[in-house]
């Protein structure tokens, strides 16, 4: 199972939203109205980005164990389970 590298900015100033960014998988990025979403959306962007990437013959990438976001609040690991050939419902 791959684990990726899942960077979280909290709401500053006019701001509302929790956002996500997969940092270790180019393009994925997400929002929610708070951590606990946040987390449910980056989970489930990853999941549906992966499962195109698979569907389209492309290597998913590799997780960077030294990914970074200093100005990130939280990061956390993120396992990602999908299969080749499997199907969207």
């Amino acid at each position: 199972m791959l684990r990726y590298h899942v960077a979280y900015y909290l709401p500053r100033g006019q701001d509302r939203m929790v956002v996500a960014e997969v940092l270790d998988f180019p393009g994925v990025l997400s929002q929610g109205f708070d951590l606990a979403d946040a987390r449910l959306m980056a989970a489930s962007a990853l999941e549906d980005i992966a499962q195109t990437y698979l569907e389209e013959g492309k290597p998913l990438p590799i997780p960077n164990p030294e990914a970074a976001a200093p100005d990130a609040d939280l990061i956390e690991l993120v396992p990602l389970s999908v299969e080749a050939g499997a199907s969207r419902s």
